[in-house]
């Protein structure tokens, strides 16, 4: 079975992440109406501007159906403002979020954008090799449900995380060349 992976393309960096799918072979769609989201196996939720994403994703009929297809065990992978669109709670902010990942985040907790950086992560799931983890006014997770899983933490705090089919990085992995989180997170959809 061939896979086709969405990203969201209604703001944010999703081109960057449509080019690391293209980069190990996947079909990909740019996915901005609710019925695009009949055509996929999996989304990919980038980073950008998490209030004005939220935002349009009510404004074009999408977020309702979206929730639906999570709770119903859909993979959906998040990065940065995609965690942020995601989790259950955000603290210092009202937003609109699909309150699917049973997360609270701060927003922008490691920094404004000029405090922006790089720093290599351990991701055990991944192999010995660590992870160069860019982080851009990267949100902090503040609290974790009991059944989301810790896969690589930064100074203690965790900043990918896993609950069933919702993967969530604080980090854009899809601002380096490595691709190995792509990939864990096409095993999971393929799953």
């Amino acid at each position: 079975m061939r896979l086709r992976i969405g990203v969201l393309g209604l703001q944010g960096d999703f081109r960057e992440h449509v080019e690391m799918l293209n980069l190990i072979g996947v079909e990909t769609l740019v996915v901005k109406l609710p019925e695009d989201l009949n055509l996929i196996d999996g989304l990919i939720i980038p980073g950008g501007e998490s209030t004005t994403m939220g935002r349009i994703m009510e404004n074009v009929g999408i977020k309702e159906p979206l929730v639906e297809k999570i709770k119903e065990g859909f993979p959906v992978y998040g990065t940065c403002a995609g965690m942020i669109l995601l989790s259950k709670k955000v603290s210092d902010y009202n937003q609109p979020l699909l309150g699917v990942l049973d997360i609270e985040v701060e927003r922008n907790a490691y920094g404004r954008q000029v405090e922006s950086f790089e720093v290599d992560i351990k991701i055990e799931s991944l192999g010995e090799k660590p992870f160069r983890a860019v982080f851009i006014r990267a949100p902090r997770i503040i609290n974790l449900g009991e059944n989301v899983k810790v896969l690589a933490e930064y100074k203690g705090d965790p900043v990918l995380v896993r609950e069933g089919n919702i993967l969530a990085s604080s980090f854009h992995p899809e601002l380096t060349k490595d691709t190995r989180i792509h990939e864990y997170f096409l095993r999971m959809v393929e799953k």
